[in-house]
């Protein structure tokens, strides 16, 4: 990565009277919420304030801030006890929610369908909100001893991830909203967990259009805490919406020298941001867990981060008052950078029919797939180490080389790069398997393949242009459900538009 490029800095906005506590981008807007008890809009053509600007609803602090996923809607909780939901276009309050205590709320989230609102307080409660109809879908007590800080969505929505100052983690039932909690990580950080965010493209989440209803689910889960650490956890449920959930520890990244405030990763889950009291924003390949670039420039605690919907900004707010925007790297750039070389023979998944469960691959499925990639010198190994699909998924660089004997390097690189390629997509057929055209590839209104794929309203993927065409000729409705769209703001799906770039050039 060029220093030239990444985390050089684009624009600077110094507004806030308070600590920058939020920030959080739509498509064409972006917010910032302070503890000056203000919420402001800024244009993300020109970075000048929105004529509506500054939004003074709230009497204290305001928390937290957080756009829906179509960028309609946008929320904020505080120190006065309210979450607030607005209009993103036109900043009029839509609904207010409250917790029976009136306490702070110190954290909301949207989930991935933009119907409810989860909210955490300080009475050590998480309450789900269904915003259509304007009141508590469900509660969820009992299971935390501190104030809630962190919250986050699975992509799937059927989960919602919770996190507080004592170090405990809990994954809850969003989709039925049973009351007790499915799973927990006692001390998941030692000192506190502050944050937590689920990756938009791993595992499950890259493909949730094409899981079925008997498939299991894998997700993967970054939280950062007062240890100084990020840790990266499998989040994996039995079949999907299943109450049979796991969350084990997969990866601990260190590198911050204080504690570790706040998260994001980019739309296409390539990079993990990571803000922290030692006033410096880091960026991380999750999947190898290494440190690609480090970004100083606060005064004092980077409290909060969030990437452009574009993933071309990183944008990061500090108790030193400001907000600054970032340049990073061009998905063209990320390509070659170091972290994310790509040989053309680590492209080829084997053993599709495996793939489906991959943890229930036997040993002698794992021999086949060392052959197909090119390793069988290391099946013998494998065998007598009695290396099955849920011991590959645990490998690292540490024990290939001491308990299975891969000196090499580079052979040892081309294992774990071949893992994480399973891991990333494990319900995707390879397209090196198919010589046509996946029918996911196709716009469903021009029934070609897209070049500029955005997600509308309706969470379905179409070509920009035939989109933009469907609503001018006054049509209001979903090509695809015929259900009124909701919202014009289109979001770019960036993972499929890579799938798209790669299946193009080899074809």
């Amino acid at each position: 990565m060029s220093a030239a490029t990444v985390g050089s800095l684009k624009h600077k906005i110094t507004a806030h009277n308070g600590d920058v506590t939020g920030v959080a981008f739509s498509n064409k807007t972006f917010a910032t919420c302070s503890g000056d008890k203000t919420l402001r809009l800024w244009s993300t053509i020109d970075w000048t304030e929105l004529p509506f600007s500054p939004l003074c609803e709230h009497k204290y602090m305001v928390h937290c801030v957080t756009f829906s996923p179509f960028g309609g809607q946008l929320a904020t909780s505080s120190t006065d006890g309210r979450a607030i939901v607005w209009d993103a276009r036109s900043a009029k309050k839509i609904v207010e929610f409250e917790h029976s205590s009136r306490s702070s709320i110190r954290v909301c989230r949207f989930s991935p369908d933009s119907t409810l609102l989860a909210t955490g307080c300080d009475d050590d409660t998480v309450c789900l909100w269904d915003i259509g109809l304007k009141k508590l879908k469900s509660q969820f007590e009992g299971g935390h001893e501190a104030a809630i800080v962190a919250l986050g969505f699975s992509p799937c929505g059927s989960y919602l991830c919770s996190g507080t100052p004592d170090g405990d983690l809990k994954v809850w039932d969003a989709k039925y909203g049973h009351g007790k909690f499915l799973a927990e990580e006692k001390e998941a950080h030692d000192l506190g967990v502050n944050c937590c965010e689920f990756s938009p493209s791993y595992g499950s989440a890259g493909c949730l259009s094409q899981v079925s209803v008997a498939a299991q689910l894998h997700f993967l889960l970054a939280t950062g805490g007062h240890d100084n650490t990020v840790k990266l956890w499998d989040v994996i449920s039995d079949v999907a919406g299943s109450p049979n959930l796991t969350v084990a520890l997969r990866d601990t990244l260190i590198g911050h020298s204080e504690s570790v405030m706040c998260l994001n990763f980019s739309p296409n889950g390539k990079i993990l941001a990571s803000g922290s009291g030692d006033k410096t924003v880091k960026l991380w390949n999750p999947l190898k867990g290494e440190v690609l670039h480090t970004i100083s420039g606060h005064g004092r605690y980077v409290m909060c981060c969030a990437f452009s919907t574009d993933g071309d900004l990183l944008a990061t707010g500090s108790n030193d008052k400001t907000v600054c925007l970032w340049n990073i790297v061009s998905e063209e750039e990320l390509a070659n950078a170091p972290g994310y070389e790509e040989e053309e023979e680590d492209l080829v998944i084997v053993n599709p029919d495996s793939l489906k469960d991959f943890t229930k691959w036997k040993v002698e499925d794992v021999c086949k797939w060392l052959a197909e990639i090119g390793l069988t010198q290391y099946q013998e190994n494998f065998k007598k180490n009695a290396i099955d699909g849920t011991e590959l998924k645990t490998l690292n660089d540490t024990t290939l080389n001491s308990a299975l004997g891969i000196g090499a390097l580079g052979h040892r690189n081309k294992i774990l790069r071949s893992i994480q390629r399973i891991l990333e997509h494990p319900y995707v057929q390879p397209l090196e398997l198919d010589a046509g055209v996946p029918d996911e590839y196709l716009c469903p209104i021009t029934r070609e393949v897209m070049r500029d794929p955005v997600i509308a309203s309706d969470g379905y993927t179409y070509e920009r242009s035939a989109l933009e065409s469907w609503v001018k000729s006054g049509k209001s409705r979903s090509p695809m459900t015929n259900a009124p769209l909701l919202s014009t703001d289109l979001t770019p799906n960036r993972s499929l538009k890579m799938l798209i770039a790669r299946h193009s050039l080899k074809s």
